[in-house]
């Protein structure tokens, strides 16, 4: 038998250290939660980690790939490294679109809409409608079909467990006021009742899918405008958090005071119950930035200022994060 060799406690801390960084992994994050969130950056295209992990922003939101699609999907180190990056510690967040499928996607077929006029080819799911005039990669679907809502959560291959695999602490799910394109008095015309419900047991299945099934007892959910849904208690108390655009100003051109005493009135609910409440304006112009930041801040929102095409890392002067 070999003699057992008792190390001076000194050495063995000195090694510990060395080894995994006081008994941590090197990727694991300080902590740092939700409710300690006082900046957030969004950026969707032209992605650069390193250049994000520099700032001091607590919350990131991004794609989970650097160019949309399966071939450059960020991995579990890259995402690990920006949650304990130079700048401090962060917490990040997927986009994900439930509410629109999106052709440059991994789960997308050419053969959906293979002549690209918008419109679904006999053969393409039945969830798939018609492609957004505005955005004519995305089309709309409907989200309360089981074929749609498998591609986003529910097995290894789904979007939801794409995201949890590469290491993100949250999803920030848009296009959720797609309800309102299919309920009554819709744009398209299906006049379906239970479009708001649907799209609130929705939500409330991706975020027990990952809490419950997945063990992310914590993971982040924050969907971005419909905040009408406000009226749901429900729902309100499913998320983590919500996102807005466009409260204060629709670019530099500053909305109706109606608009935006209906949609503070919505997010007020969410502030109410303890949730985080982000708010994006596409302002770029210092003195409508300083009055959107200012605005926000006195409601106890959490502002950003950026492009409308999300393509930049933008720090705006007066407000840097900290």
């Amino acid at each position: 038998m070999l003699k057992p060799i008792h190390w001076p406690a000194g050495i063995i801390s000195s090694f510990c250290i060395l080894v995994n960084a006081g008994c941590r992994k090197p990727e694991e994050p300080d902590n740092i939660s939700w409710a300690e969130v006082n900046d957030f950056v969004y950026q969707l295209q032209d992605i650069d980690l390193a250049a994000i992990g520099n700032t001091k922003f607590d919350l990131v939101i991004i794609d989970y790939s650097r160019e949309g699609d399966e071939a450059t999907r960020f991995t579990n180190r890259e995402i690990s490294v920006l949650r304990n990056s130079p700048g401090g510690p962060k917490l990040v967040l997927a986009y994900m679109s439930v509410g629109e499928a999106e052709n440059y996607r991994w789960y997308w077929q050419e053969s959906w809409d293979a002549d690209s006029n918008g419109i679904p080819d006999p053969g393409a799911p039945s969830w798939l409608g018609p492609a957004n005039p505005d955005w004519p990669e995305c089309y709309k679907v409907k989200y309360w079909e089981s074929g749609w809502q498998a591609v986003i959560y529910g097995d290894s291959t789904s979007y939801l467990d794409k995201i949890v695999a590469a290491g993100f602490d949250g999803v920030y799910l848009d296009i959720i006021d797609a309800y309102e394109y299919w309920g009554p008095g819709g744009e398209s015309g299906l006049n379906r009742p239970t479009a708001e419900q649907e799209m609130v047991d929705f939500v409330q299945a991706i975020a027990g899918y990952a809490r419950v099934d997945m063990g992310m007892t914590d993971f982040g959910v924050f969907p971005q405008n419909g905040e009408a849904l406000s009226t749901c208690p429900d729902y309100v108390q499913t998320v983590t958090g919500i996102g807005r655009e466009d409260t204060w100003y629709e670019d530099n051109d500053p909305q109706p005071s109606s608009h935006t005493a209906e949609v503070v009135a919505g997010l007020d609910v969410f502030k109410q119950a303890g949730k985080l409440v982000l708010v994006t304006d596409y302002v770029t112009r210092q003195a409508l930035i300083d009055d959107f930041y200012a605005k926000a801040e006195a409601k106890g929102y959490v502002p950003y200022a950026t492009v409308r095409d999300l393509d930049a890392l933008t720090i705006n002067p007066g407000h840097e994060p900290d």
